[in-house]
């Protein structure tokens, strides 16, 4: 299926549904697994998991040894990435947990990093994440919404994490069309990442 260590897996190779945001899109998914800095071995949470995405990114990171914690409150952004989860071979790696991220987390081991994607409580789930992450661990999160990224970076800022970076992302991808080819832009994305302290 996917026969790389590098991210980018192509977004038509996921299952995918009408009903499940997703998934990140390639571009985005390779940012975000940059900016996490994981390596195997590693503990990571994937927030707002939706169809798993970047779920297998990070579990082909930090396999064989590592963890990936994917939380969702959805039941078909849970199923979807479990079927994502088989599909790459990762089902080892990855615990697919059904719930609010919060709640979740508390009973969660520390983690070397935290990908949030989606949060209807960003700032609840900012907090549990400080609190998860070991020292030098990585948040990465990514907003569609110019409120989430302010809310994100706000929240970043008042719990004192440290190298703050924010990147705005702007891809476009080719598509054939007349036997020419056409850009067409995909939502900008602001990716915000920072260290515990």
């Amino acid at each position: 299926m996917w026969s790389y260590k590098t991210p980018g897996i192509p977004d038509e190779l996921f299952s995918q549904s009408d009903k499940v945001p997703g998934p990140t899109k390639e571009e985005v998914r390779v940012l975000t697994i940059s900016k996490a800095r994981l390596r195997e071995g590693f503990y990571v949470v994937d927030v707002g998991c939706g169809t798993g995405g970047l779920t297998v990114e990070a579990a082909l990171q930090v396999a064989p040894k590592g963890k990936v914690f994917a939380i969702d409150e959805d039941e078909t952004a849970v199923r979807l990435t479990r079927e994502n989860v088989e599909k790459f071979g990762v089902q080892n790696v990855v615990q697919v947990i059904h719930g609010k991220a919060p709640e979740v987390m508390s009973k969660l081991p520390k983690v070397d990093a935290v990908i949030i994607g989606g949060s209807v409580s960003l700032r609840e789930v900012i907090r549990a994440s400080y609190e998860k992450l070991k020292e030098n661990g990585r948040i990465v999160i990514n907003a569609i919404l110019l409120e989430t990224a302010y809310t994100a970076l706000d929240e970043i800022k008042k719990l004192n994490f440290k190298d703050v970076d924010v990147t705005l992302a702007f891809v476009a991808k080719g598509r054939e069309v007349n036997s020419r080819t056409m850009m067409v832009a995909r939502n900008p994305i602001t990716i915000i990442s920072a260290t515990k302290a």
